[in-house]
Order: structure tokens, then C-alpha cells, then sequence
């Protein structure tokens, strides 16, 4: 028979239990619940210790489980996904161990959400027209492509232009992220840059807000989107957890000492 542990979501400040369903990861329907130790608690539901399957599923209900806490709670620290512990004294001597840090990032964090802005230009053709225009170097190389007979040297310059292209569009990427950025500078705590995916996603930004500012946050949005009407699509998220701002390291095999 396999043994039960107990999957771990996040971590509040609570002097009364919770109970928020059966939404737990794995999709059996378990309960998702708290344990505490003087106030301070991990959200937590059954799953077995010796199987943790990793696919989208359980990495949505993870973020779904964080996201209803929150609606309850001001200050939220996810834990990383797919922790695990065997026991609920585990957790409760954990709890003990790291009371003083635990608590003391609740209180930083308290009220704080996460953003996420992705930024996507319209026309891809248009902007590599712009860095042919833009790059004295690359014109020259072009130039010189147009009297070289010799196969071989007129491959070595191709591949010469097409790394100023790629480095010239990651330059691009850099300089019209921060002017978005700039815009969001005096209603963020702080930003994090994330990877983009393809040439035409030029921004994937993570920002770090107050929970009673997201209308301004969505006026400067739709300034920006009025702005860049012509240019860039941009694409941003409901409140989030703070996953891009806090990254709790909990190892299970330690949590004896």
C-alpha cells in the first residue's frame, strides 16, 4: 500500500484552520487544508510520497490552489512546485526551525501580486527592415556581398549578417523593454526579466505590485496600447502569485536536523 505525505502550496500567517476543497494536485478530489505551527502554516493536501508526476495538470491546480488562497489572504509565499513532505510533524518542525524568516517575508511581501506583461511586435518583417537601416555594418557587409564571386568567402559573410541580425534584434528586444518598463517605474516594487520565446516577442516581464494599484497598472497598460497601437501587441495577466520574486528552498531530506 502506498504511503500518503503531505504536498506543500505555500506558506500564511493563520490562527484558524482552512479549508479550501478538494482541489488538491493529482487529481483524486483531496482536501486542501493547513497545518500550523503558532500562527504560521503551510497549505497543504494528501499525495503520495513515492509517485509525483510532473505535466501541466498538476502545475495548473498547483497555481490554482496559491491563487484561492490568496483571495483570503493578503500575504502569500508560494513554495516551489513539487515539494513534498512525509509527515505532518515535518512540517511543523520546519515551521519551528524558520519561524523568524517565514514571518518576516510575509510581512515584506504583504499585498504584493505579481504582473506579467509580454510585449509582441505586429510586424517582424518591419523591424529587420529597421536593423538593415539602423546597422552601418551590416549595410557594408551587404555591400560587399554583391562583388564577392567566391562561394566560399560570400557564405562566411552570409553568416557574418546574420549574426549582427541576431544580435542587433536582441539589442531591439532590450531598449523597447525598458521603455516600457520606464513607464511602470514609479507603480512597481520591482521587475524581473523573463525569456522570450521567438523573434517577434520582444519583452516577457514580471512585475511586482500592490494589490490596491492594478488600476493604475491597467491605465498605463492601455496608454502603452494606445501608443504602440501601430507597433506591438501586448499581453498581460490577472493578479498572479510572486513566483518570479520568491523562490522558497525546502529540502525534505533535511527537515529532521
Amino acid at each position: 500500500m502506498q504511503r500518503d505525505g503531505k504536498y506543500i502550496y505555500c506558506i500564511i500567517a493563520s490562527d484558524y484552520d482552512v479549508n479550501l476543497g478538494p482541489i488538491g494536485v493529482g487529481g483524486r478530489g483531496d482536501q486542501v487544508s493547513t497545518i500550523g505551527f503558532d500562527g504560521l502554516c503551510m497549505v497543504v493536501s494528501d499525495h503520495p510520497l513515492s509517485r509525483f508526476v510532473v505535466n501541466p495538470e498538476n502545475m495548473l491546480a498547483h497555481q490554482k490552489v496559491i491563487e484561492a488562497v490568496m483571495k483570503e489572504f493578503k500575504s502569500v509565499l508560494p513554495i516551489r512546485f513539487g515539494t513534498i513532505a512525509a509527515t505532518p510533524d515535518e512540517i511543523r518542525n520546519l515551521l519551528n526551525r524558520r519561524y523568524s524568516e517565514f514571518m518576516e517575508l510575509l510581512k515584506q511581501f504583504e499585498n504584493k501580486v505579481e504582473l506579467n506583461v509580454r510585449g509582441t511586435w505586429k510586424n517582424i518583417g518591419n523591424i529587420y527592415k529597421e536593423i538593415d537601416q539602423e546597422n552601418a555594418e551590416l549595410h557594408n557587409i551587404k555591400s560587399e556581398l554583391e562583388k564577392i564571386d567566391d562561394k566560399e568567402t560570400r557564405n562566411l559573410k552570409i553568416i557574418d549578417a546574420g549574426n549582427l541580425v541576431k544580435q542587433a534584434l536582441i539589442i531591439k528586444k532590450q531598449t523597447e523593454t525598458q521603455k516600457i518598463i520606464d513607464a511602470f517605474k514609479r507603480s512597481v516594487f520591482e521587475y524581473k526579466l523573463n525569456k522570450t520565446t521567438g523573434d517577434a516577442m520582444f519583452m516577457n516581464t514580471a512585475f511586482l505590485v500592490n494589490s490596491g494599484r492594478e488600476v493604475e497598472f491597467d491605465n498605463i497598460m492601455a496608454d502603452l496600447g494606445s501608443k504602440y497601437d501601430d507597433r506591438s501587441d501586448f499581453v498581460y495577466t490577472a493578479q498572479l502569485p510572486i513566483f518570479n520574486f520568491i523562490d522558497l528552498k525546502i529540502f525534505p531530506e533535511k527537515w529532521e536536523l
